[in-house]
């Protein structure tokens, strides 16, 4: 079996009665005739939510503006080509402006508009990601697609770029301490402190996969409260384990978690990751700490 892995955007547009508009897959992408929310492919170094506003457009011809994310979720589809496809979306919420014309997608993965209510969606088949968020209730996909890999996805990736796509938590204990993870050296920001995460693996879910590295960096067991926000880096020549320069591109999905019995922090990981260090910090402590840049703005927004 042959493993593939993208990333995607999506977005929710709602009418004035309720009624939400998905897309139609077209004869030639790899899920015919299923139902889904608008949105595409994310382009290289692109950020998820312009991803968005950028497919949504293309599937619909409206001209949108992302708000919220509204959550992060990950499938796993088998195509009758012997492909695993694993797709991590980010669906934002979004808004209509006053620009394009509302019709189909010409020649592209899409070739029908709908405007659905949970109801309304019952002998069609939909999209798993779509119907779960949105409770909608739609004929099951088959366990296999009978459709085909694009050739954009059998495009081999350059050798000096790289695609990740992670989960990480803003970390808190009862007493209001917030946990952090030292970049390990050999690493992109080695030295400073990060937020606990990192990628996911294929087949995993985000919440599923922050959890783990959370045990992996720390050994500590949290809870996911709450999706609190997308961040993407690109750099274009980071230097990684690989010694070489590498043009990275990361998305990163943010999260608050609650580890309600803290212990120590022990990095439990083998030897050779990209985590050298954990530990508790209180409010006083995180004066002068050399932070990642994600992990500055969380940090910042979470104190107030």
């Amino acid at each position: 079996m042959v493993q593939r892995r993208r990333m995607a955007a999506h977005g929710v547009l709602r009418d004035d009665g309720g009624r939400v508009l998905l897309v139609r897959g077209a004869a030639e992408c790899p899920y015919p005739g299923a139902w889904q929310l608008p949105g595409g492919r994310l382009w290289h170094a692109e950020h998820p939510a312009a991803a968005a506003v950028r497919g949504f457009g293309e599937a619909t011809g409206l001209a949108v503006t992302a708000t919220d994310i509204r959550a992060a979720v990950a499938d796993l589809v088998t195509l009758d080509a012997g492909v695993a496809v694993h797709t991590d979306r980010m669906v934002f919420d979004v808004t209509a402006g006053t620009g394009g014309a509302f019709r189909p997608e010409s020649g592209g993965d899409s070739d029908e508009l709908g405007w659905f209510t949970p109801g309304s969606v019952t002998a069609v088949p939909v999209m798993p990601f779509t119907a779960e968020l949105l409770g909608l209730s739609g004929a099951p996909l088959p366990l296999e697609v009978p459709g085909v890999l694009p050739a954009a996805w059998t495009v081999p990736v350059p050798a000096d770029r790289r695609h990740r796509f992670g989960a990480y938590g803003l970390v808190t204990d009862p007493a209001g301490r917030v946990l952090l993870t030292l970049i390990a050296d050999g690493y992109p920001g080695a030295g400073s402190w990060h937020l606990p995460g990192g990628g996911t693996d294929h087949g995993e879910a985000p919440e599923a996969g922050l959890l783990r590295e959370l045990v992996e960096e720390s050994a500590q067991v949290g809870r996911v409260v709450e999706l609190i926000g997308v961040d993407s880096l690109h750099v274009p020549r980071a230097m990684g384990p690989e010694g070489r320069p590498l043009d990275w591109y990361t998305v990163r999905v943010i999260y608050t978690v609650a580890v309600d019995e803290p212990t120590e922090a022990v990095v439990t990981e083998l030897a050779g990751g990209s985590t050298a260090q954990a530990s508790w910090f209180t409010v006083a402590d995180l004066a002068g700490l050399r932070l990642s840049d994600v992990a500055g703005r969380m940090i910042t927004e979470w104190i107030g």
